[in-house]
């Protein structure tokens, strides 16, 4: 009986689950084929006609080729931003299981804040403009990294309580300094949730609206998301080809997930577990 009821309960799930995803998924896909007329009715209408060639065109070339520089600056926005945060989140939450004290303890409190505390925008731009770096793809770059540190700790943190410290010392007997123990020794243990991190941090920087509207205004450094811009105006939304930029923007993320959801699972499970 309690087979039949976990049976009954998991095909419940997956149902909604399925609905859930398809139903939007289904009406971005209907109406990025449509025309400009048809697209404006917002609705599950079967395609008059399939001017799908047309209308990925008209994405690509809008705003002499917007969507093209957009897809080099999320690019390099992700691949700069996900090492950053890897190398030192990993490298913050060893030191941080190893050394347990006041000052440890603080350090917590202020991972755990960033976690809690919402970013503030209008500061993070006085500084950004301090330093020179508003409107510029590194300064978004150390926003991402600082808005993404605290998450990457806590799951690094939890698999590195798993490895016994007597690999530390074993390494320190052998010689190993503290960068060369935590290199050769610590952070190829970590393979596991370094690919969960990896993962859910490039979809969640690639997808990243936000950030890039505040910190970096403008065509010049405008990451996927910014390109939504491209379709409205104040009177007016050309639906057909605003949702065709939605599916070529969504596919990246969706491919990642779709192929690794089995390690970002493990991943996460994993120092679930250990911690």
């Amino acid at each position: 009986m309690r087979a039949l009821k976990s049976i009954g309960a998991e095909t419940i799930a997956f149902v909604l689950a399925t609905v859930i995803f398809l139903v939007p998924f289904s009406f971005m896909l209907l109406t990025a084929v449509k025309d400009q007329v048809q697209a404006a009715d917002l609705d599950f209408a079967w395609p008059t006609s399939w001017p799908i060639v047309q209308n990925f065109v008209a994405v690509i070339e809008a705003r002499d080729y917007v969507l093209l520089r957009a897809f080099v600056n999320s690019t390099i926005l992700t691949v700069a931003s996900v090492a950053l945060i890897v190398i030192f989140a990993a490298m913050a939450a060893f030191v941080l299981q190893r050394r347990v004290g006041k000052i440890g303890s603080l350090a917590n409190f202020l991972v755990l804040s960033g976690l809690i505390i919402p970013p503030a925008i209008v500061p993070t731009i006085w500084l950004l403009q301090a330093i020179g770096l508003f409107k510029s793809l590194p300064g978004l770059i150390l926003v991402e990294v600082a808005y993404g540190l605290s998450y990457a700790v806590l799951l690094f943190r939890a698999f590195i309580a798993a490895i016994p410290r007597e690999l530390d010392e074993a390494a320190q007997i052998d010689g190993c300094s503290g960068l060369r123990l935590f290199f050769r020794v610590i952070f190829p243990l970590l393979r596991p949730v370094t690919i969960t991190v990896i993962l859910t941090t490039s979809v969640a920087v690639f997808n990243d609206f936000v950030n890039p509207l505040y910190f970096t205004p403008g065509d010049e450094n405008a990451t996927v998301q910014i390109t939504l811009y491209n379709f409205q105006s104040q009177y007016s939304t050309q639906w057909n080809l605003l949702f065709m930029d939605i599916v070529l923007i969504t596919i990246p993320p969706l491919l990642m997930f779709v192929f690794f959801n089995r390690k970002i699972v493990a991943g996460m499970t994993a120092g679930a577990i250990k911690g």
